[in-house]
C-alpha cells in the first residue's frame, strides 16, 4: 500500500479560472479579503480602493473609495471590523487612514514621512503596522489612533511588515529585498537583522509568520555582483525560509521561478504557498515539501484588468491567496 508521503509526490493540482474582476484603470497594487469569503478589496495606483462581490463577480460601487494619492497597501481585520490603506504620490500626498466597517467612521494616522507601501493588522485586531519609504515602522492603536511603539528605525525603505500571530515580534523586509529584520514590539529593540540595503533590486512581496512563530518565509535575494547586468526583472526568484531567532535559513529554498517573484501568500492552515512572477506564471506549492503542485501561465498586462484566478495581473505586493484558485487533485503530469 502506497505510503500518504508518495501519494502526494504522484499527485499535482490543477489550477482552474473563476472569474476575472474588471475595473481597475492602473495597476492593482494589493488585495485583501473580508473574513466571509464573499468579499474582497483592491486598492490601485488609480487612486481608488475597491470592494468587489465575489460570488456576483462585480464591483460593489457604493463601497468605493476615492484617494488622494495612489494606495500602495490594504488589510482587512480578522473580525471584519476595520479596513486600513496606506499610500502617497511621490509629490508629498501621504495617506494612512483606518475605517471603521460597522460605522464608516474613518481614522487618520499621521507621522510617517514618506509613502506607506506596506500595513499589517494585528492578529486580535486592536493595532495597525505600517511601513514606509522613510526607513521607519510605526505600530498605532486602532481604536485611539495614537502612535503606541516605534518609529522602528530601519536601514532602508521598508516594503514588507508582518506581526507575528501573539503580537510580541515584528518582521520588517526592505524594499529590495536584501535585509530582512525582526524587533521585539515591547521594548522596541532589534533582535536580529540579516543581509544589507541596496539600491538594486526589487521585492515587494508580504511576508509570512510560520511554524507557529517559530519561522518567516520571504522572498529574498542574498547578494549579487556590483557589476551585474541583471535589471530588476532578474532579482529575487527565491523564496526561503527563515529560523525567526537567528533568521538562518530552515530547510530547501522554493525554486522554479525565471524572474522576480511579485506575489506571495500562504493558505491559512500553512498547508499551501502560492507564488506568482515577472516570468508569467503562478506557482502552488506543498509547504513541507516544497513539491510544486502546480503552474499556471497568465498574461501579464492584459487590458488592466484584476484577475481573481491568482492575482495574475496585479502589481508586487499583492496579496495572493490560494483560495483564488480551484485546486484540483490528478495524476502527475495531467494539469
Amino acid at each position: 500500500m502506497a505510503s500518504a508521503s508518495t501519494k502526494a509526490a504522484t499527485t499535482k493540482s490543477i489550477l482552474k479560472l473563476v472569474t476575472t474582476l474588471k475595473g481597475h484603470g492602473r495597476w492593482i497594487h494589493s488585495i485583501s479579503y473580508f473574513p466571509d469569503g464573499q468579499r474582497m478589496i483592491s486598492v490601485s495606483g488609480d487612486k481608488t480602493a475597491r470592494q468587489w462581490d465575489l460570488k456576483a463577480g462585480k464591483e460593489i460601487e457604493e463601497a468605493r473609495d476615492v484617494c488622494e494619492g495612489m494606495v500602495w497597501a490594504v488589510a482587512v481585520s480578522r473580525d471584519g471590523q476595520w479596513v486600513v490603506t496606506g499610500g502617497g504620490d511621490f509629490n508629498g500626498e501621504l495617506v494612512l487612514k483606518a475605517c471603521e466597517v460597522e460605522t464608516g467612521i474613518v481614522k487618520i494616522f499621521e507621522g510617517h514621512s514618506a509613502e506607506i507601501f506596506c500595513v499589517d493588522i494585528s492578529a486580535d485586531n486592536t493595532l495597525l503596522v505600517s511601513g514606509s519609504f522613510d526607513e521607519t515602522a510605526r505600530i498605532w492603536n486602532l481604536e485611539t489612533g495614537k502612535l503606541v511603539a516605534g518609529p522602528f528605525k530601519s536601514v532602508g525603505w521598508v516594503g514588507a511588515v508582518r506581526f507575528s500571530p501573539d503580537s510580541k515580534k515584528l518582521a520588517v523586509r526592505l524594499y529590495f529585498g536584501t535585509c530582512l529584520e525582526v524587533w521585539d514590539v515591547q521594548s522596541q529593540k532589534l533582535d536580529v537583522r540579516i543581509g544589507k540595503p541596496s539600491g538594486r533590486g526589487v521585492a515587494l512581496t508580504p511576508i509570512f509568520w510560520t511554524n507557529k512563530n517559530k519561522t518567516i518565509i520571504a522572498a529574498f535575494q542574498f547578494s549579487f555582483a556590483a557589476d551585474s547586468p541583471l535589471d530588476v526583472f532578474d532579482y529575487t526568484k527565491m523564496i526561503y525560509e527563515f529560523d525567526a531567532v537567528t533568521l538562518e535559513t530552515v530547510g530547501a529554498p522554493f525554486e522554479g521561478h525565471t524572474k522576480y517573484i511579485s506575489g506571495l501568500a500562504l493558505s491559512f492552515d500553512g498547508a499551501l504557498l502560492a507564488s506568482a512572477s515577472s516570468d508569467d506564471t503562478i506557482k502552488l506549492w506543498a509547504f513541507e515539501s516544497r513539491q510544486l503542485l502546480a503552474s499556471f501561465h497568465f498574461t501579464r498586462y492584459p487590458s488592466k484588468t484584476t484577475t481573481i484566478s491568482a492575482s495574475a495581473t496585479l502589481h508586487p505586493t499583492s496579496l495572493l491567496r490560494p483560495a483564488l484558485l480551484h485546486a484540483k487533485s490528478q495524476p502527475a503530469g495531467i494539469y
